[in-house]
């Protein structure tokens, strides 16, 4: 990544959360193993739906993808502010922090689209039951996620390419503990304003249209359930897309409150907490609320267990 400037750049400290320093441990701790548990849960889901006939369905398909992308997103932030609260610091080279932005963005951009795709999904099983397995095959399915992949890598690498323009012979500290968006701006010593007007023509197919689409298809499929003559009914029909709709309201949620909400006297603190809550707790949050809620997945993981436990005893034998 080529970064325009006249001298070599400063290195970039993070300064992290600033944590007491009593509290160092126990929250390494805390985040360690929510991080471990983010890991096990997600790729225990992209190995049960991969490895069981019975999960080979679209909407298990995308939440593999789905699970892919929460372990991007978790394993670019999470221990680098491990890191960061052992040391009290974190230097980085002003291309690293530029390269860290760029895949926090693609795998952000990549849950936008594949929440948006799964929503289609719940659309088609819910309004149009008869011909869904037919529109939604295997092909048009995968022809989804590779666009997702490229598209949501196609705008992050357009974003950091606009910030690699940048002249950056400011300040170099970020009161953070990763490389966000306007974190990285306050380091320039260059005018900002056109990629910061690229950065919001950018975020709008990754957030407004894909929150528009998805309240859009939930209109519909609530309209599709209350037509439901029987309670059983709209009960089976709720089963079908509550997990999915859980999900979507807690990302996009923590999205709105960090980047939409107006600053206020401790927008420094608030703006971590909620930057925690989207890159340790909520990808740990969706395997747990999709497995927790799918008794397909939980009957695939019962199913494995056994298995693995029948194997033991023969070995033992």
């Amino acid at each position: 990544m080529n970064i325009r400037n006249q001298t070599t750049p400063r290195p970039v400290i993070l300064l992290g959360l600033h944590v007491y320093y009593k509290l160092k441990a126990p929250l390494f701790l805390l985040i360690f193993i929510l991080y471990i548990l983010t890991l096990i849960g997600n790729v225990l889901i992209v190995a049960l739906v991969s490895s069981s006939p019975s999960l080979h369905h679209p909407m298990f398909f995308f939440l593999s993808h789905l699970s892919l992308s929460d372990i991007l997103l978790t394993t670019n932030i999470v221990p680098i502010m491990l890191c960061g609260i052992l040391r009290g610091e974190v230097t980085l080279s002003i291309v690293d922090c530029i390269a860290q932005f760029h895949i926090f963005g693609a795998s952000l951009a990549l849950e936008s689209f594949l929440l948006t795709v799964m929503s289609f999904d719940r659309y088609l099983a819910i309004c149009n039951p008869l011909r869904y397995m037919s529109i939604m095959n295997k092909k048009l399915r995968l022809q989804l996620v590779v666009f997702c992949w490229f598209l949501s890598f196609s705008i992050s690498t357009a974003g950091a390419l606009s910030i690699s323009r940048l002249i950056f012979c400011g300040p170099n500290v970020i009161d953070h503990f990763f490389c966000d968006f306007f974190p990285i701006l306050q380091l320039s010593c260059s005018d900002t304003s056109v990629v910061e007007l690229e950065q919001i023509l950018i975020a709008a197919p990754t957030s407004v249209i894909p929150v528009v689409f998805i309240v859009g298809t939930y209109i519909r499929i609530f309209i599709t359930v209350l037509r439901i003559p029987s309670t059983t009914g709209r009960q089976k029909a709720f089963s079908t897309f509550s997990s999915h709709l859980s999900v979507v309201s807690i990302f996009f949620g923590s999205l709105i409150g960090l980047y939409v909400a107006p600053p206020s006297g401790n927008y420094l603190s608030i703006n971590k907490v909620i930057s925690v809550l989207y890159t340790v707790v909520t990808p740990l949050s969706n395997c747990i609320i999709y497995s927790l809620r799918n008794s397909e997945l939980r009957l695939a993981f019962k199913k494995y267990v056994s298995i693995f436990f029948e194997c033991e005893k023969v070995s033992q034998h």
